[in-house]
């Protein structure tokens, strides 16, 4: 029985707006520091990183928990981000992207 089957088509649908919308609502409520990295971060992996659905959902989840966590800790966003901010973003988006909609070649992967 496939996934539509189980959960009907609706819900397929309905669930991973559902998801985006929590986690939009879960950054939004983060200090204004934590946020900016959270949306600048955001931008990065909705234009380079390619993922299926639950992955994408299951991504930035991810991201508002790690975040949530450091800013409840008072954990500066340069320790998060380590001394490259673009390689911690890069290991985001390796532990993300297969399955994705994009060919290997576009993931950096000839």
């Amino acid at each position: 029985m496939s996934d539509v089957e189980k959960g009907g088509l609706i819900s397929k649908m309905i669930r991973p707006k559902k998801r985006w919308r929590a986690y939009k609502t879960r950054s939004r409520q983060l200090p204004e520091n934590y946020r900016t990295a959270v949306e600048a971060i955001e931008r990065y992996l909705m234009h380079f990183v390619p993922t299926d659905g639950d992955s994408n959902a299951a991504m930035f989840e991810d991201l508002a928990d790690l975040f949530e966590q450091a800013a409840a800790n008072g954990t500066p966003i340069r320790e998060i981000a380590g001394k490259d901010p673009a390689e911690f973003v890069e290991a985001i988006a390796q532990n993300y992207s297969e399955g994705g909609y994009v060919r290997a070649r576009a993931r950096g992967n000839s």
